[in-house]
């Protein structure tokens, strides 16, 4: 149990990486506030964990709002008492030219990926430092690191985050609390169907362009997540961790 009474905040929840990481964390022994806008997902991760026997709540949640972080701190210390996670996994991805990117598209996405990262960070971070201890790990991409056609906005988002999370890390280091990043490349989930859509490449072809021959699986992303959220990861902070089957290495 390598996360026994802990409580983790896992935003994007209900689907993707976001469920997998839940239902893993809580096989492992924590506690569970599964947020994202999707009610009717949201409530089905609960439900799947508690069928488990595992202990979690629901709480809707655009994460691009202040005030709704600080309902989620709340609901987070009302039913569990503390908060030891938390998984910044929320985003939304969009690929376009970018001439073609308006001034609508560019804020929305910058306010979802990028705003509500620091928020969260924010809120959730005084917590765990009171506590002198807590680990926080930030969803960002390969696109944070390496460049492609099309990826100007999400890359830039991407960026973001990693470097937020450097900063994060040193600024809360006294504090004990731990703040890394990582780095997924395509992963079998909504964000790769769309992207095979937008540039007409099959499943095969997107498998074709990792040296592992293949994408990523949720639960190969979530086992790292939960290495970063368990006491094993204890010495680490602000790293990046790339899980990516070697697509940075070409």
């Amino acid at each position: 149990m390598r996360l026994e009474n802990k409580v983790a905040i896992i935003t994007g929840a209900g689907t993707g990486i976001g469920k997998k990481t839940a239902l893993l964390f809580s096989s492992e022994g924590a506690s569970i506030v599964v947020t994202d806008v999707n009610q009717e997902s949201g409530n089905q991760t609960v439900k799947e964990i508690q069928d488990q026997c595992g202990q979690a709540i629901f709480v809707p949640h655009d994460v691009t709002k202040e005030e709704a972080w600080m309902h989620v701190v709340e609901e987070a210390k009302e039913a569990f008492g503390k908060i030891d996670v938390l998984f910044n996994n929320a985003g939304i991805y969009i690929i376009k030219p970018m001439i073609e990117i308006s001034l609508d598209e560019w804020n929305k996405l910058m306010a979802i990926n990028v705003t509500g990262v620091f928020l969260g960070m924010k809120h959730v971070m005084p917590v765990m430092a009171e506590q002198k201890k807590g680990s926080v790990i930030n969803a960002s991409s390969i696109a944070g690191i390496i460049g492609a056609p099309g990826h100007v906005l999400y890359g830039a988002s991407k960026g973001a985050v990693r470097t937020m999370t450097k900063d994060a890390a040193m600024e809360y280091a006294g504090q004990r609390v731990r703040v890394n990043s990582i780095h997924p490349g395509y992963i079998k989930t909504g964000m790769a169907t769309y992207a095979s859509e937008v540039t007409g490449k099959s499943e095969e072809q997107l498998d074709a362009t990792y040296p592992l021959g293949r994408m990523g699986d949720p639960e190969e992303v979530a086992k790292t997540v939960l290495f970063l959220a368990s006491d094993e990861s204890s010495f680490t902070t602000g790293a990046e961790f790339v899980i990516d089957g070697g697509a940075t290495v070409q």
